[in-house]
């Protein structure tokens, strides 16, 4: 659903997603040549229209963040991803990505070995 989103809309929704939750005023703050307050406020109603986003008043501020559907978006977006760069190749993905960390955490390495080892179980 990501693809058919006008490029401002996809853009908005990309970094929210980032961010987690932001007001418009964030979410403008973290965009490459942000168009207006108004815009912004503006492409996050309609986020919010299609069910892509969900907000919540704080002190009388709306905080927008990514409704649960985002993570299926996310899958769906690495998919696609595995398919065209990759050739199908969730190994030859997972190398590139860990080729881009130059560290990592000691429990993302941990995280990884038990996935590792759960797909070696399945066979």
């Amino acid at each position: 659903m990501i693809e058919s989103l006008p490029r401002r809309e996809r853009e908005i929704f990309e970094v929210l997603c980032g961010l987690e939750e932001g007001t418009a005023a964030a979410v403008r703050a973290a965009l490459n040549d942000p168009p207006s307050n108004s815009a912004v406020r503006t492409l996050l109603g309609r986020l919010v229209a299609k069910g892509l986003i969900v907000h919540r008043t704080v002190d009388q501020a709306y905080i927008y963040s990514p409704a649960p559907v985002a993570a299926s978006v996310a899958e769906t977006a690495m998919q696609r991803m595995v398919r065209t760069f990759f050739d199908g190749s969730v190994a030859n993905a997972a190398t590139a990505l860990l080729g881009m960390a130059p560290e990592l955490k000691d429990e993302e390495l941990d995280a990884l070995q038990r996935l590792i080892d759960e797909a070696r179980e399945r066979g």
